[in-house]
């Protein structure tokens, strides 16, 4: 037997191996699969409705799966009795039903509220179900390092990602072949077999991927040695070459990109934007730390030098950051780009200093910083969801009341007009409210004052943006838009014969609509696929064009009045939602229903969307 078939065959014993040594976590991955197949026989319509029910299912088995990984991980590896074990399965199971059960009852959206037929999980409630994946993952990783004397958080680590990427190469070769063979039979012996097929084998493969992935690890059972163990942990000759002749000095050098870069900006008055600034700090915070654990036990010139470089750069950086993110907070608030930037920076330093301290030793402690930021990030009163909130709120109250717009609790139209800074800082503050969900607002703030008569009726004045030149297009305030729909009132369509509402706006294909009148036979062409995105009318009678326009001067006339802002949606009366045009057989009405004009200056790129509700036309007599 040569290596490759020893290999692969002990690859497939220790999948058959996983449902015994972790069998609740093998269950809840089976029951996974079996709720995705489901899925994919039930088609649409039949499955709208139990949309949600299929959703809760799916988060409850990930968690189940994890923590039943991490459960029994830890009872064999620091217990190792038949009871301990029990218990663990039983626990694994347990998280399973208890996470159904919080969601289906406690996690779903309110249909009225968000506009939809059916409930749908909340985003909220998705992330406490990541967070629990998250931290149940990091206990697995952190006990799969016991016994000390034969691994440590670093090994483990390392473990870790090779058994994940050997489960997706064998999970991939295995979707593939399978896919290779139902596409010949498909093309060869059976034309009308189901494209569902590949649904299923995709199902099919990801869950023996996940079975090959939790059978590649050693016997974690306390008193035993396991050869396996050293194998598994060991790094192959190419990834320490990988690691510490390639990765690390591309970093090093990177870090010296970045030290530089952080100084120029710094002098140039730190006019990068936030979002950008904040990123590269994070990014290359959490690789480094990762690439940290990597090379731990690297003995090579270029991963010693790394490991003591590595903690006094990022301290600079972090301390750059720290800077970029008061100025931002000072000038936008908290919302939920700062608070995970915050969040990250928090977790960053500490990971530092442990590292600092602890040296090696730091890893299993930074895993578990890591544990309690997830958690903490999606508790009540300080989580994600409403920290972030509850800043804005208390930026806003602020705002209103130096204005004299917030008194007993109550809204007041302000005097006098506030200064433009004054209006574009509440306009974004009660946007960011408006839009946020699982948290409790004010008695006094109307989540419908994100429409803008709403907003000016309540405030005084309409939503307020920075200039286009103002804009940090990267930050806060990004987006800039023309957006209108039709107010609800009647149309005037005395004296027009017909009523066209065009079809299939987006095909490929430019269909026409046709009308037959005493002139002849009239072809209609409302076409939306153009290489400039405007859309353009065409009317052909008997073959022949007698009206070609376009879009252009309709928009011209829009941005002029509803100039390119902030994001918000204007309501418009039909005068402006309706364009009126005429030639000599003809006098056609185009009534719409929304138009979105969205421009990006530093990409100079402008969308459009112009839903058209329906064309009127009539015929002109003929002299």
């Amino acid at each position: 037997m040569n290596i490759f078939t020893k290999s692969v065959r002990q690859v497939f014993k220790g999948a058959f191996k996983a449902f015994q040594t972790f069998p609740a976590s093998i269950a809840c991955a089976l029951a996974f699969a079996a709720v995705t197949a489901i899925r994919i026989q039930l088609d649409w319509p039949q499955q709208e409705p139990l949309n949600f029910l299929f959703n809760c299912l799916h988060w409850a088995f990930a968690v189940g799966a994890i923590f039943s990984l991490a459960a029994i991980t830890i009872a064999q590896s620091r217990y190792n009795n038949a009871r301990a074990f029990l218990i663990s399965n039983m626990l694994g199971a347990g998280a399973a039903a208890l996470t159904f059960l919080l969601m289906y009852n406690f996690g779903g959206t309110d249909p009225a509220a968000e506009g939809y037929r059916y409930a749908m999980v909340s985003g909220l409630a998705a992330a406490r179900a990541g967070s629990a994946i998250l931290v149940s993952f990091i206990v697995f990783i952190i006990f799969a390092g016991y016994p000390k004397e034969q691994s440590d958080f670093a090994r483990s680590f390392f473990m870790t990602h090779k058994a994940f990427f050997i489960a997706l190469l064998y999970g991939l070769v295995i979707m593939g072949g399978a896919s290779g063979v139902a596409g010949a039979v498909q093309a060869l012996l059976y034309r009308s077999m189901s494209e569902k097929v590949y649904m299923y084998i995709g199902t099919l493969s990801g869950f023996l991927a996940y079975t090959i992935f939790a059978g590649y690890f050693p016997d974690f059972r306390k008193g035993q040695i396991d050869e396996k163990r050293e194998v598994a942990q060991k790094q192959p000759r190419f990834i320490e070459i990988l690691f510490g002749n390639i990765m690390v000095p591309i970093v090093l050098a990177l870090t010296a990109v970045l030290l530089i870069w952080s100084g120029k900006t710094i002098l140039s008055g730190m006019k990068v934007p936030f979002v950008r600034l904040s990123s590269i700090a994070a990014s290359y915070a959490a690789g480094g730390i990762w690439l940290h654990m990597m090379v731990t036990h690297h003995e090579s010139r270029t991963a010693r030098l790394y490991r003591r470089v590595y903690p006094v750069a990022v301290m600079v950086i972090l301390a750059f950051e720290a800077w970029a993110l008061v100025l931002q907070l000072q000038k936008y608030g908290m919302k939920i780009a700062e608070y995970s930037f915050a969040l990250i920076w928090i977790v960053a330093v500490a990971a530092v200093v442990l590292l600092f301290l602890k040296k090696y030793e730091a890893h299993r402690i930074i895993a578990l910083v890591i544990c309690f930021a997830a958690v903490f990030s999606v508790l009540p009163v300080v989580g994600y969801h409403a920290l972030p909130v509850a800043s804005q709120i208390s930026r806003l109250e602020k705002l209103l009341v130096s204005q004299g717009m917030l008194e007993g609790g109550k809204l007041v139209p302000p005097k006098a007009e506030p200064e433009l800074s004054v209006r574009e800082a509440i306009t974004d503050a009660v946007l960011y409210i408006a839009d946020s969900r699982d948290v409790k607002l004010p008695a006094w703030f109307d989540r419908e004052m994100r429409m803008n008569e709403t907003f000016k009726k309540r405030l005084g004045f309409e939503h307020t943006w920075p200039k286009p030149e103002d804009i940090d297009w990267e930050g806060p305030g990004r987006f800039m838009a023309t957006s209108l729909y039709l107010k609800s009132s009647t149309v005037d369509i005395s004296g027009y014969q017909w009523a066209v509402s065009p079809l299939e706006s987006y095909a490929k294909e430019n269909k026409e609509l046709t009308v037959e009148g005493e002139r002849g036979v009239y072809k209609i062409y409302w076409d939306r696929n153009s290489p400039t995105g405007i859309p353009s009318l065409t009317i052909m009678l008997d073959e022949q064009v007698i009206l070609e326009k376009d879009m252009n001067e309709y928009i011209d006339k829009i941005t002029s009045k509803y100039p390119p802002g902030g994001e918000g949606s204007h309501e418009a009366d039909i005068e402006d939602m309706s364009l009126v045009l005429e030639v000599p057989e003809v006098t056609v009405m185009l009534v719409f229903d929304n138009i979105d004009i969205n421009v990006n200056p530093k990409e100079d790129i402008i969308n459009y969307w112009m839903n058209l509700r329906s064309l009127y036309m009539k015929e002109k007599p003929q002299l």
